[in-house]
């Protein structure tokens, strides 16, 4: 198995952390010439931290439209940014406002179908996280964007921030020797959803339908349209966003640590039967000398199911393994023959100490987390280079999270089993290739590339 570590975060790490001069008008405002027009599809929890903070901050955006094709939102939308217009359709909304790109901030079930057909209407893609349902969806996105040749950031913005950047290229530079272990948190998965009721496809409204997409479409209520990153049919994560919501990030950060961002595991181990957990003492956590301390977000406090397991890429572990107790929220500790580091989204950590301390300045996160993303994008729109977080590279961290579940559901505990990053296959577990993909509703296929 290859590792690209060193040549992949050379590259990776020399991004700019400020749009480039020529970009650049008077006062450091982007010139009109070099503005990229967007929108944004879905208008939900995510969009409205989007569309208050990151897009209006980003330097270059031109933000003229929102889309939704629940009617509450658009009018939402229509009376918090006036001057801003609203769209049922996607692909409308695209042709009419002439958009360079769209972000796609609908729930995950809908990503892969609506980031298709967005590149497919010609415009570059921000696929919010987790970008796709299975991973058999994740190789269909990037082989649409190479097929339409569009820009695609996922919205793992952590491979922007300057601070985690910096703490990559530290294990990178063998600062803390070679590499030996990394560990990230032991993340809640997702659940089925309880009830059997299905929807009469002859009762079901229009704007319910096109929502339900690929899913069993069932009675309209709450818990599934308002909590569907809770249940397996919509999302792979679980309560509080679990392992493909918070995941996605931690995970990222260890494969951008470790230099895999472009393969993936080949061995896996589960160490104990998936069974329903809570995290540990939360309230009570006492962060050990080399740890930031930083906070462990709300998805330390829930129960669901959880198990612990290792993957190996080539002689480093991954293992996931830390609890409410210990370690980063969103990020990894890196174990590595002379020391550790901890990368943390907004801290970092080291023993011995003085790794942190020799931190130039300009390496600080000051701005909005995920306004550094956001521009990483634009200028990448405008040069046509890959983005931090190419689909590629949001593919091979989203399907971490992907063989997490499918391992604790399928894996026989304490015998490894094999998957072959090239194919993104397991070689000696059929059942769990099974769950590689998932049945589509008739009328929701993958458009054919």
């Amino acid at each position: 198995m290859k590792i690209y570590r060193r040549s992949f975060l050379k590259s990776s790490l020399a991004l700019p952390l400020f749009a480039a001069a020529p970009t650049l008008g008077r006062a450091g405002e982007t010139a009109p010439s070099e503005r990229v027009r967007v929108g944004v599809i879905g208008l939900g929890g995510r969009a409205r931290w989007m569309m208050s903070r990151s897009i209006p901050d980003a330097k270059g955006a031109e933000w003229t439209c929102g889309c939704d094709i629940y009617e509450p939102r658009r009018k939402k939308f229509m009376e918090t940014y006036k001057g801003k217009n609203v769209y049922e359709d996607f692909r409308k909304m695209i042709e009419v406002e002439k958009l360079d790109g769209v972000f796609v901030e609908t729930a995950t079930h809908q990503r892969a179908w609506i980031g298709a057909m967005a590149m497919q209407a010609g415009a570059h893609i921000y696929l919010e996280k987790p970008m796709a349902l299975t991973v058999e969806e994740g190789r269909y996105l990037v082989n649409a964007a190479k097929k339409y040749k569009k820009v695609t950031q996922v919205g793992t913005q952590q491979r922007s921030l300057p601070l985690c950047k910096w703490g990559c290229q530290q294990v990178a530079d063998g600062v803390i020797g070679k590499i030996k272990r990394v560990q990230v948190p032991n993340f809640v998965g997702p659940i089925p959803y309880p009830k059997p009721d299905t929807l009469d496809p002859k009762d079901c409204p229009k704007w319910w339908d096109i929502w339900t997409n690929q899913s069993v479409l069932r009675p309209i209520v709450p818990e599934v349209q308002f909590s569907w990153s809770r249940w397996a049919d919509y999302d792979d994560g679980g309560l509080c966003f679990g392992v493909s919501g918070w995941g996605t990030h931690s995970f990222d950060q260890a494969m951008m640590a470790m230099g895999t961002s472009l393969t993936g595991p080949t061995r896996i181990l589960l160490e104990e039967p998936c069974t329903f957990q809570d995290s540990g003492k939360y309230p009570n956590r006492v962060p050990d000398d080399d740890e930031t301390g930083a906070s462990y977000y709300a998805m330390a406090k829930v129960a669901g199911p959880r198990a612990r397991m290792k993957m190996y890429f080539g002689d480093i572990e991954l293992d996931f393994c830390l609890d409410g107790d210990r370690g980063p929220g969103l990020g990894c500790i890196v174990t590595g023959e002379n020391g550790k580091i901890e990368i943390n989204r907004h801290k970092l950590a080291s023993n011995p100490k003085s790794i942190v301390t020799e931190m130039p300045e300009e390496f600080r996160n000051t701005r909005d987390e995920t306004v550094y993303h956001v521009e990483n994008w634009l200028d990448c729109i405008r040069t046509g280079e890959k983005c931090a977080a190419d689909v590629e590279i949001g593919h091979r961290s989203t399907t971490i999270c992907h063989l997490v579940n499918i391992v604790r559901d399928t894996a026989p505990v304490g015998k490894e089993v094999h998957w072959d990053p090239e194919k993104e296959l397991f070689t000696d577990l059929p059942e769990a290739n099974a769950m590689l993909s998932r049945p589509r509703r008739e009328g929701w296929e993958l458009p054919t590339l």
